[in-house]
């Protein structure tokens, strides 16, 4: 079975046909710089590229970098201001030859990672963090999903988390891992005191050199990388949009 995904970045725009049983990308995905300034008509016209550039005619899954309910995006910290209030199921619907489905894009790879990943089999409470412009994050009970939380504005000495412990704070500063990793390490703490997890998944770009700062982290939560490092956002838009419209309709909750 295949689906097809996009996922909306501060920084990038990736989509790919995607292999919906083994939970792996069909291809190579496409990606493009976020537009500038990142309003969605710009940003629109990126996706329609990259999905008519597969052929692909079914429903889409696209995460976005920020709340989002029924469709509707509530904030924009990453993207133009413009984007808040904006339907971007419909505006996407409107121009692509299937109709699309929107979700935050760290709930999207929280939700391939409990499905296909890292996660797989955990009970509890597992938070996923991505760290890329900012700090995105997805929460899970007993592998239901908690979505549209935003612990990457959660205030960390006075400011949002992200500000200081994304991975573009590092690369804005040119901070060695173990500076870095003493910074997430500080954001980790005072998550924790709230939400106690019992595993803590970390992904976005830098998870791929997780062993350069995860092993100098001193969380009581274990603290593992994703599996599927930065392609979990494109996985789990596309499995969100396929099981809402085959199993659950298109207005029920999607649990992993």
């Amino acid at each position: 079975m295949q689906g097809f995904g996009v996922d909306i970045g501060g920084s990038g725009i990736k989509g790919c046909l995607v292999d919906l049983e083994e939970g792996a990308l069909i291809g190579e995905r496409i990606r493009v710089e976020t537009p500038r300034p990142s309003v969605p008509e710009a940003v629109y016209e990126v996706v329609t590229g990259i999905v008519s550039s597969f052929g692909w005619t079914g429903r889409v899954g696209c995460t976005y970098p920020g709340v989002m309910k029924k469709g509707v995006a509530h904030t924009a910290a990453n993207m133009d201001p413009s984007w808040i209030g904006t339907d971007v199921d419909a505006g996407l619907t409107a121009l692509v030859p299937g109709s699309v489905e929107t979700l935050n894009d760290a709930d999207a790879a929280g939700l391939a990672e409990m499905r296909y990943g890292a996660g797989r089999g955990h009970d509890g409470v597992v938070l996923l963090l991505t760290f890329g412009t900012g700090i995105g994050s997805a929460l899970f009970v007993d592998g239901h999903l908690v979505p549209n939380t935003e612990f990457g504005h959660i205030q960390v000495d006075g400011e949002d988390g992200e500000r200081r412990a994304s991975a573009a704070a590092r690369e804005r500063e040119d901070l060695s891992y173990p500076a870095w990793a003493a910074r997430v390490d500080r954001y980790l703490d005072v998550l924790e005191a709230g939400v106690w997890p019992d595993l803590i998944i970390v992904g976005g770009g830098v998870s791929k050199k997780a062993h350069k700062w995860v092993p100098l982290l001193s969380t009581r939560t274990p603290v593992v990388p994703a599996q599927l490092q930065n392609d979990a956002g494109i996985v789990g838009a596309a499995l969100a949009a396929a099981e809402r419209i085959e199993s659950r309709g298109t207005e029920a909750p999607v649990e992993p």
